[in-house]
């Protein structure tokens, strides 16, 4: 599937306004302009600056223009543009290659194409096309999507809380009273599933991504089970943050994929939702195995199952087969609140 954009980065000067700033000319906000922003938000799609200006005239302008709540960190300085945008992708924890840029400056444009080539430039003379990019537009609007940017901007004030919080990390992770829910997925979660099977790439065992019809037919059928995920704290949801997909035999049951948001990579859910799984097959007393993928960006996935008691056992056509060692003892952290749907693999088949 074509990559999708996360987020837009914007110039300001001659790109999401015409005048420049400092020059002190009359600047102008074009209705083409906040339609975009405005509609790119609506899709899920996240917005942020890279601009060489001064960052307090510019958040003034921003927010007399009533448009500064929809840019996430953004780098308003006079360092090389590709920095920024390096910056605001480690601050979202997002892969460059799901970052557009938008800016009148060839020059610009050519500095980020030469030090960030996985970004997608685009000159602003060409901004009446960004709407109808097929990368800007995801298969399906949820939710989730709808509510992405809030949740960015809260994950952004735990960051803050984080940074100042005195004691121990694992303190703070227990201040956030985090609820993690686990379900089967429903007709109404397969829209996110397949969006997160597009967007999650570092944290996704094989790289699979899946359609709407076939995340469909996996949740009618009994062969398999697809899960989803939850999280909540104190400050809010995180939405639909995990997938996974197992294939249940009479003896053995197999994880197809197992993907987080990169959102929830710091708060250890991940090895809660592997453990829930790697618990319901000892009690059901089947064989548990993985498929895994190596990818440039998953490593971090391979680790999470290796930790948990996974072994290599074989590889075929690049894919890894591991098997879970049922001698390794699981448990889970007394500061996440599991909520665990009945009944998930209550079925005689499996």
């Amino acid at each position: 599937m074509e990559n999708k954009i996360k987020c837009v980065v914007w110039d300001l000067d001659n790109t999401i306004w015409d005048g420049t700033l400092l020059e002190g000319d009359n600047l102008v906000f074009t209705a083409q302009n906040e339609n975009i922003i405005k509609t790119l938000d609506s899709r899920g799609i996240l917005h942020s600056i890279a601009s060489k200006n001064e960052y307090s005239h510019a958040k003034e302008q921003l927010e007399t223009l009533k448009i500064w709540d929809y840019f996430l960190c953004p780098q308003i300085n006079w360092n090389p543009k590709s920095n920024s945008i390096k910056k605001i992708a480690e601050a979202l924890n997002i892969g460059l290659d799901s970052i557009a840029f938008i800016d009148d400056s060839p020059y610009e444009i050519e500095e980020v194409k030469y030090s960030l080539p996985e970004v997608t430039c685009i000159n602003a003379g060409h901004l009446h096309d960004v709407i109808d990019m097929a990368c800007m537009q995801p298969n399906f609007i949820t939710e989730d999507s709808k509510n992405r940017r809030a949740m960015y901007q809260a994950d952004i004030t735990r960051k803050e809380i984080e940074d100042i919080f005195e004691g121990p990390k694992e303190e703070f992770i227990k201040s956030l009273k985090m609820k993690f829910n686990i379900k089967k997925a429903q007709l109404e979660d397969l829209k996110r599933a397949e969006e997160l099977t597009i967007r999650t790439h570092q944290l996704n065992t094989t790289g699979y991504t899946y359609s709407y019809d076939e995340l469909c037919s996996f949740q009618e059928s009994d062969r398999y089970r697809l899960l989803i995920a939850g999280l909540d704290d104190k400050f809010g949801s995180y939405g639909k943050i995990g997938i996974s997909l197992i294939e249940c035999e009479k003896d053995e049951w197999k994880v197809k994929l197992f993907l987080m948001s990169c959102r929830v990579i710091s708060r250890g859910v991940g090895n809660v939702f592997l453990n829930y799984i790697i618990e319901s097959a000892r009690n059901k007393k089947v064989r548990l195995t993985a498929e895994f993928k190596h990818t440039d960006k998953n490593r971090l996935m391979y680790a999470t199952y290796k930790f948990a008691g996974f072994k290599d056992i074989e590889e075929k056509n690049g894919v890894s087969l591991l098997e879970y060692d049922f001698n390794i003892n699981t448990s889970f952290p007394d500061y996440i609140e599991l909520e665990i749907e009945s009944n998930i693999f209550m079925r005689d088949e499996i």
